[in-house]
């Protein structure tokens, strides 16, 4: 009878050198050294031209070699150009590094390439159906707040447009916190909640704010009987006035927020202020003037101011 067959022994030399590979180039890739990532994908390439790992690893590579390019680092002329290298990052290179570094270590890496880009953009101007391919955009994809913050300052009117509004809501709060950012923060709730919504899921992280939020979608009456997320994103324009009633501490913040369209919310955060001031001073008259016409503007909000009086 033939021998038995010997059970196969883990070499841990030979089965683990496509990891040292691999660990070769992402060492490398973190290190941003594009000559030591080159040769190390090409070993890694010669070595295991099948792994799994490679092709996004070359991209990678590939991609770091560039940034010393004169061709890749010079300014851009056209949002069209603009938009095709974002959407490049986008659809090929951030994919690539989530895959081969994970998440975190991901976006690390890639706040880089994003500030490069909002280099070359920064002499476009901005355009509404090209918001994602302005300099300030890319630059708080970078992370680069004080830099994303300068660039909105260049818009004419950002104050009334929601996108750099949004912006500028979000470098700042990233700058200065958030009692600095409720004036920008009720401006925007009222221009446009639908894009509050979105960035406080993902650039306005708070305690304060985030008790404030549970609160307000737990107890706030609304208007209608509706319940949908686009609703809720809808209801967001009285979450200024709201968060008054519930801190009236809040008031030397708020009254910072610059007159708008002068839509029903605003016109309830101004009445709230109104009131608080109203008690302040005593003036009890004035105080009953005052509230009836809260209730009629909003009796939701009205029930919310009246809770603790």
């Amino acid at each position: 009878m033939p021998a038995p067959t010997p059970p196969h022994q883990l070499d841990i030399f030979a089965d683990s050198f496509d990891v040292m590979l691999r660990n070769d180039v992402l060492a490398a890739l973190e290190r941003r050294d594009a000559p030591a990532a080159a040769a190390a994908t090409q070993r890694l390439a010669a070595a295991y031209p099948a792994d799994t790992d490679l092709v996004s690893l070359q991209l990678l590579a590939k991609t770091l070699s560039a940034q010393n390019e004169p061709a890749r680092t010079a300014a851009l002329a056209e949002h069209a150009a603009v938009a095709a290298a974002r959407q490049h990052i986008e659809d090929h290179v951030a994919p690539a590094a989530r895959q081969t570094m994970g998440d975190t270590a991901a976006r690390a890496w890639l706040r880089p390439l994003w500030c490069l880009l909002a280099g070359r953009a920064s002499g476009l101007t901005f355009l509404a159906a090209q918001a994602e391919d302005h300099a300030a955009a890319l630059w708080l994809r970078g992370e680069d707040w004080a830099a994303a913050a300068t660039a909105v300052q260049g818009i004419e009117s950002w104050r009334r447009i929601p996108a750099p509004l949004a912006w500028m809501l979000h470098a700042r709060f990233q700058l200065d916190g958030l009692d600095a950012c409720w004036p920008l923060l009720a401006e925007l709730a009222w221009l446009a909640p639908a894009r509050l919504a979105e960035l406080l899921q993902v650039g306005l992280r708070d305690p304060l704010l985030a008790r404030l939020l549970k609160k307000f979608h737990a107890n706030f009456e609304t208007d209608t009987d509706e319940c949908s997320a686009q609703t809720a994103a809808q209801d967001l324009a009285w979450l200024p006035a709201w968060a008054l009633t519930q801190t009236p501490a809040l008031a030397a913040c708020l009254s910072g927020a610059q007159p708008g369209q002068h839509s029903p919310a605003e016109r309830g955060l101004r009445a709230v202020l109104a009131l608080l001031l109203l008690e302040r001073q005593g003036a009890q008259a004035e105080q009953i003037v005052r509230r009836r016409g809260l209730r009629d503007l909003h009796p939701g909000l009205y029930a919310a101011f009246m809770a603790s009086r």
